[in-house]
């Protein structure tokens, strides 16, 4: 038994496809990160904005707050495999073509830009109230509260979230793989389905196990690296 086993591993993993794997792997890793980092530069002071602009808070201005929320709301209660469609067009005008890997990115960074900005409000959100009013002591301006006091204060809790990100993320790429996005989710769709390969779909779901449960490690120490509290 475990001779047919291996036998047919060994004829559906040849070094050909292991080379395949790897640069699916790559791919994969390729549009996690920058999807995850685009999400974060637009994500971050969304989310910094919608928690200033609360009420209490040092910009409170209830229209803004309610409009952002309601744009964070409404990003995030649609579903991705519908966004990826959705954003076809838009994807297609920025990079020219709706398929590869830089086409991915577009729409996982878009579907992720409205969850990196609802953990931003969220993780700000839990900052001793105290702490503005001794900043304020002190003479600082709104922009130093919030890149001295704030940000620091909740920067392990962001760590934490950008790491739920990118680990979403990861998820996601491999269904976008199955759109025509490149990396591990296409693999295991061209090999594993429509060419009968079992086995590389095996490989390449254990491939994202283990490249989620080291970014969620790295993630978990970081985080705990930079909390003094």
């Amino acid at each position: 038994m475990f001779n047919e086993f291996l036998t047919a591993f060994n004829q559906q993993l040849t070094p050909q496809v292991w080379g395949v794997v790897a640069t699916s792997t790559y791919e994969t890793v390729y549009i996690s990160f920058v999807s995850t980092f685009l999400a974060m530069v637009v994500g971050i002071p969304l989310g910094v904005i919608t928690f200033l602009t609360g009420k209490g808070e040092i910009l409170e201005n209830r229209r803004c707050n309610f409009i952002l929320n309601t744009i964070i709301n409404i990003g995030r209660s649609i579903p991705f495999i519908i966004l990826l469609l959705i954003l076809l067009p838009v994807t297609r005008f920025i990079v020219g073509t709706v398929l590869g890997t830089t086409a991915a990115i577009i729409p996982l960074a878009i579907c992720a830009m409205p969850f990196v900005a609802r953990l931003t409000s969220n993780a700000l959100m839990e900052i001793p109230q105290g702490l503005t009013e001794a900043a304020q002591s002190m003479g600082a301006t709104n922009w130093q509260i919030v890149r001295k006091f704030y940000l620091p204060e909740a920067l392990p809790t962001l760590i934490n979230g950008i790491t739920l990100t990118l680990v979403t993320l990861v998820g996601y790429s491999a269904m976008a793989g199955t759109q025509g996005g490149g990396g591990l989710g296409s693999l295991a769709i061209n090999y594993g389905v429509y060419r009968n390969m079992p086995y590389i779909t095996w490989v390449a779901t254990i491939i994202i196990v283990l490249f989620v449960m080291l970014s969620q490690k790295l993630g978990d120490m970081l985080a705990e690296y930079v909390d003094h509290r």
